[in-house]
């Protein structure tokens, strides 16, 4: 037997939605599960021609304070692909462009919560253009060596964990 839903309710709360499943168990139990409906997000691990990493400083309003991250957003419908997703979003928050890319897979951040799936690149060939910020972002980017990135995450002063993740898969793919 297989998980069935019996029922479904969506609530739209601001840029997310709540999803209420009813569902029988194959054990026969019934249970209700919760969780956000999100967007496909991309992260982005840009690499200088000097080996140093873009990182942003970045103030997160649900944590209320800055916090240390790698460039990322939400897959607009519109784009073609992560790719072109992951291309924009490096230029938007960063202020430049890549000639080079590496796909690194894609994630689920908190697959108990959420259905938000993330997909990983990195990026160098990197030219400056110019940072285009929408009006509820500051950032500050900084250009750090990866051995201080090595030394921010292992302090515990980079928590961002789509960057974690594209860190991770950056490292093991290269190593």
């Amino acid at each position: 037997m297989t998980w069935k839903i019996n029922k479904t309710t969506t609530q739209k709360v601001d840029r997310f939605e709540v999803i209420v499943d009813e569902v029988t168990l194959p054990n026969g139990d019934e249970k209700t599960f919760s969780y956000l409906q999100f967007a496909k997000g991309v992260c982005i691990l840009p690499i200088t021609i000097d080996h140093d990493i873009l990182c942003l400083k970045q103030y997160r309003h649900a944590l209320k304070s800055w916090q240390w991250e790698l460039p990322a957003g939400a897959i607009d419908p519109s784009d073609p692909s992560p790719l072109d997703t992951a291309k924009r979003e490096l230029e938007e928050e960063t202020g430049y462009s890549a000639e080079h890319w590496l796909e690194l897979g894609s994630f689920y951040p908190s697959p108990g919560s959420t259905n938000e799936e993330i997909f990983l690149f990195a990026a160098a060939g990197l030219t400056p253009t110019s940072q285009q910020l929408e009006n509820s972002e500051q950032i500050e980017v900084k250009k750090v060596s990866m051995e201080k990135l090595k030394s921010l995450i292992t302090n515990g002063e980079f928590n961002h964990g789509a960057g974690l993740a594209a860190v991770m898969r950056y490292k093991f793919k290269t190593d």
